[in-house]
This record gives structure tokens, sequence and C-alpha cells, in this order.
């Protein structure tokens, strides 16, 4: 195994992508995609659509990675939230998921260029529907938003190599269903009810009374130490966390760890010394933030993350 670079949520920013893997020396050659070192390879972790303006172009450059074996893909929660919005309730004729004012909202910019029931928006989602929900090497794990093993091992029970099938895609859509708590963990990350009374609004104005908690965050003691992706940390109380909270943190003997999707901001720290998530807003204003995994590698440094300038 070379070195791998890790790059996270693009989010429709074809030119981040471009300059970062520029910057990172992949160039795209007549023959396919080359690297100085030819045992380089590339694991993307979800979030290729949504928000930015050119889906297709990040679609079309990911696959051509993919299928020239120099990378491997993972599955977010946008790309499987656009499965849902475009897939159809075989019992009740209705979307998985709601195409409400607030869903058109965030799923606009894909909309705009692949239509609903258009034939490249369906050949676009087989290949969504080709992603896994993580990926399990030897020297490191990749995931979009968590990583709890009790949850990844039913997963791995469940899903054979983490890739859903149409019908389990359908499953994921029904709360009822134990495929769908899995899913929405390892997608969009575990979430806990905030204490009656309580609630905040997200970096879109939508109110909420869940909050997104950092699971590899062993040092936690109140909502406001584990919260994460909340903008005010003030509106949540300052009082203790339920203590059958710890057992989901991620142990510090395990493999490193890789994940996007919390939108972080400011200068780019690691989450632990096996744990670190890369997401720094690149689907709006912020770089696109990588990591250059080395073989055998057991311990992440700072030193091997790389932040990709907002190109002009």
């Amino acid at each position: 195994m070379g070195t791998i670079d890790v790059i996270p949520d693009i989010h429709g920013q074809i030119a981040k992508l471009r300059t970062a893997l520029d910057a990172l020396g992949w160039r795209r050659r007549p023959a396919g995609w080359t690297h100085p070192d030819p045992e380089r390879t590339i694991v993307f972790l979800g979030d290729f659509i949504d928000r930015g303006p050119e889906n297709r172009a990040v679609i079309r450059l990911v696959r051509d990675l993919v299928d020239s074996g120099k990378a491997r893909a993972i599955m977010g929660n946008h790309e499987l939230n656009a499965l849902h919005f475009h897939t159809v309730n075989p019992e009740s004729g209705r979307p998985l998921r709601a195409h409400s004012d607030k869903n058109l909202r965030q799923h606009g910019s894909f909309l705009a260029e692949f239509p609903i029931g258009a034939s490249e928006t369906r050949e676009a989602l087989s290949w969504m529907r080709t992603l896994p929900l993580f990926l399990e090497a030897e020297g490191f794990r990749a995931v979009h938003a968590c990583w709890i093993g009790p949850s990844i091992d039913r997963l791995n029970a469940l899903v054979p190599n983490g890739v859903l099938s149409e019908e389990q895609v359908i499953r994921a859509a029904d709360p009822a269903d134990e495929l769908h708590r899995l899913a929405e963990e390892v997608t969009k990350g575990p979430e806990l009810r905030l204490p009656d009374g309580f609630s905040f609004r997200d970096k879109d104005g939508t109110e909420r009374d869940h909050v997104r908690l950092q699971w590899w965050n062993a040092r936690a003691v109140t909502w406001r130490d584990v919260a994460i992706s909340v903008p005010r940390l003030d509106d949540l109380p300052d009082v203790r966390l339920p203590g059958s909270l710890m057992a989901q943190i991620y142990p510090s003997h395990e493999r490193p760890v890789f994940f996007g999707h919390y939108w972080l901001s400011g200068a780019p720290v690691l989450q632990g010394p096996n744990a670190l998530c890369l997401d720094y807003s690149a689907g709006k204003e912020g770089p696109l933030v990588t990591y250059e995994l080395d073989p055998g590698e057991t311990s992440l440094s700072p030193d091997r993350v790389r932040v990709h300038g907002i190109p002009a």
C-alpha cells in the first residue's frame, strides 16, 4: 500500500477539487490518471453533491478516478438523501424523502443539473448506490460521519461490503427499521435529544432539539463539551451528559479513522491521535482540507494535513 490522499466533502466545488488534486501531484493524462508515486491512491469521504454549483463535474471526475483504480469512495449523507429523494416508496407511491421546501432547497444545486426522472439523473443515482457506507482497510478506517464499533459490526452483518441493496435503501428510509438508525448514524453522526426546553438553530436556520455528538471525545463532560455543528454553544445546557454516552467513544488504541461531514472552521486540528475530521466547509466558503496517510502510520500527525486554498 502506498500513500493515500484522504479527501472529504466536495459538495459540487469542482475548482477546489482540481486545485487540491493538482497540489497533491495528480495529473490527468491521455492514458489516465497518474502520480509520481505509482502506488499512491485516493479515498473520498462522500458528499460529492449539493450546495456547490458543479455536481456533474465533480461526479464525473470522482468516477473517473475510481474507475481507473486510483481511488475509492464512500457514501455521504447527501448521496443517501438523494437516493431517498428520487426513490418512490413502493407501498405509498410517495418519495422516500419528502419534496418539502427545506429538502428542495438543500438539494437545489443537484436538481439544477439533474432533473427528477431524467436519464442522466437515474444513471448518477445508480452510481451512488454502489458506494459503501464505510471502508475498513488494514491501516485505517473511513466513514462519512461516525464510526461506532457495535454499529459497524451490525452493518457488516446486514450489509455485505457496506453497499446497500435497492431494498435496503428503501428500508433505510423507514424510521422503524434498524437499517434507518444505522445508516443515519454512520452518514450523519449520532444525535441525542437535548433536555426539555432546549433547542438551537443550525447553520441553515433550522431549529433543532437534537445535537450531534463528538463520538471521538472521551474528555467530554457536558452538553457543550460534546456538541458539534452548533453555531452558539451558549444555547445548550451546561449540565452533565448521560452516563451511557461514553460507551460510544472511539477507542484510542484503534487504527486511524477519517471522516468529514461536520463543517468545521478555523485551522485544522486532530480530533485525537487516531481520529481526524477533514471537513472545513469546502462546500461553501472554506478550503478543501486533505490528509496524506503513509503506509504503517498508526498515530496521525498535523504535519500531514494539507489545506488547499480557495481558487480565484
